[in-house]
């Protein structure tokens, strides 16, 4: 009876030491896995900038990837500059769509925001105030006559600009930065994962570059049906040929950046025809100088920002000092919201100059 006791109590610390053992093994794993690693510890496919050299993660669950949203790392501020940039976006297009939906007017105003109908596009036209008197501060000859009570409640239904080519813009800006905190949140899962993220990224700044175009081109030509499509067609066709193009996974490699900035430039930069189009049929308006200021801001922004991102600047000339914080991408990052917070004030003058014209006047008259 003795013996089986005794034999009873090592069997139970036989079972203890190898529950303990495989604890041990366990944690040991646990701690591989998500630790963060240095850039010589990376797999070959997530060696994209061998100037930022620590504080990577790699291979990491779905779940542990979503919470390192509240850690910090070498993608931290990558995530949040563009969730932030899409819940300002978010935010600018529940204000814009409360004026036209009663539904989200009072949903807003459950969320203690003190919103009246009409007040709505003037939260707009304050901000197009901030930037008139930005720019008479640097002595551009621009001057805004759009008045700020001037709201869309108060004019004939018929001369109310369509809506939709404005929210088009607001829409591509947030899938752009939504793909993008999506992609720098979650490509640290698996290569599969990675590559597929990091199309939807690309695919993300073309919709973005695309819907950027909607507003200008369609209220700056809304009386002139002929150059209208061809603008619109053109840089949806440029931006459907570069998404195709980029789909191939090669060409989401480092080794690549450079040329999916040229594409990228190229579509922005095709802004420049429909730009000066525009300058020569309305080139005594008065507003011309203030959109044009607005857009030259949003050009100087993401071509800025594109130089950042192909130099990689400043890690370049201090590997390791920038891991965290202050490295090129982050600082693209912050160009891309000031490019498209500029193009937003401009899109706003568009709305609210072809709400006052309508296409009674003259397509000569901005």
């Amino acid at each position: 009876m003795e013996f089986e006791s005794q034999q009873l109590t090592m069997e139970e610390k036989l079972e203890n030491k190898r529950k303990k053992l495989n604890q041990r093994k366990k944690k040991k794993k646990k701690e591989k896995q998500y630790k963060l690693l240095s850039y010589e510890e990376l797999p070959e496919y997530m060696k994209e900038n061998e100037y930022i050299r620590n504080y990577y993660r790699a291979e990491w669950p779905i779940k542990n990837a979503l919470l390192s949203l509240f850690s910090w790392h070498n993608e931290t501020l990558n995530i949040w500059t563009h969730l932030l940039g899409f819940f300002a976006f978010l935010g600018l297009t529940l204000v814009h769509l409360s004026h036209h939906v009663p539904e989200v007017a009072d949903f807003l105003g459950h969320l203690t925001w003190s919103i009246s109908t009409n007040a709505v596009e003037n939260v707009s036209s304050n901000l197009g105030t901030f930037f008139v008197e930005a720019v008479a501060f640097i002595k551009l000859p621009v001057s805004l006559q759009a008045d700020a009570d001037v709201v869309e409640s108060a004019l004939p239904a018929a001369a109310a600009a369509a809506r939709w080519p404005f929210f088009v813009f607001l829409g591509g800006s947030m899938f752009c930065l939504l793909s993008s905190s999506a992609c720098h949140l979650l490509c640290c899962h698996s290569r599969r994962l990675s590559l597929f993220l990091l199309r939807m990224d690309y695919v993300g700044i073309a919709v973005m570059i695309v819907t950027s175009f909607f507003p200008p081109v369609y209220y700056i030509f809304q009386c002139d049906p002929h150059w209208r499509a061809t603008y619109l067609v053109a840089i949806s066709a440029m931006g459907f040929v570069t998404v195709f193009t980029l789909l191939s996974p090669q060409l989401s490699t480092g080794k690549f950046r450079a040329y999916r900035a040229m594409l990228f430039s190229g579509m922005g930069l095709f802004g420049l025809v429909p730009a000066a189009h525009a300058a020569v049929l309305n080139w005594g308006d008065p507003r011309r100088g203030v959109t044009m200021a607005y857009e030259a801001a949003m050009a100087a922004a993401y071509l800025t920002g594109t130089v950042f991102y192909v130099t990689r600047v400043p890690e370049r000339w201090k590997p390791g000092w920038f891991d965290l914080a202050g490295h090129s991408h982050q600082i693209f990052h912050v160009f891309v919201i000031a490019g498209a917070a500029a193009h937003y004030g401009a899109a706003v003058i568009f709305l609210q100059w072809r709400d006052q014209v309508g296409c009674e006047q003259s397509v000569h008259t901005l």
